[in-house]
């Protein structure tokens, strides 16, 4: 494992904490206190917006943990690389930031749609960069090499 990745999977890992918290908040919410734990007062859709912010920054922040190892065998510029490395957990914030706030501040939908763009981003050039590394392995595309006589 690279330093770059050991670095953003480091720091992707201490977000964690944020995502159990949350969690914790969207169970009162859910369950309107029952579960022993307070919860804000919410219409069905604002409810409807933190389940779906939850469930965004945990699937975000496993892909972005994965797309760290993934870069360290895409054939990508360092710059080009450190942009995706960053993209990735950066979009596991703004997403559920873009739901929550749709909740309670509509022009905060922004952030959503910002991090779409961003963990977009990163999945297509981390996928580029794998498809990319192939031709340096093999000296040519899978479909391209000779079938042994």
């Amino acid at each position: 494992m690279s330093v770059a990745s050991r670095l953003m999977i480091g720091i992707t890992l201490l977000t964690v904490p944020t995502i159990v918290f949350g969690g914790l908040t969207v169970l009162g919410v859910v369950t309107a206190g029952e579960a022993g734990l307070p919860g804000p007062a919410l219409t069905p859709l604002q409810a409807t917006l933190y389940r779906a912010g939850h469930a965004h920054a945990g699937v975000l922040v496993i892909l972005s943990l994965v797309l760290q190892l993934l870069l360290d065998h895409a054939r990508l510029g360092q710059g080009t690389a450190w942009s995706a490395r960053v993209a990735a957990p950066l979009a596991a914030i703004l997403v559920p930031g873009g739901f929550f706030g749709l909740a309670h501040a509509p022009p905060l939908r922004v952030l959503l749609y910002a991090g779409a763009a961003l963990i977009a981003y990163a999945t297509l050039t981390a996928g580029v960069g794998l498809l990319r590394s192939l031709r340096r392995e093999t000296g040519a595309m899978p479909a391209q090499r000779a079938v042994p006589a």
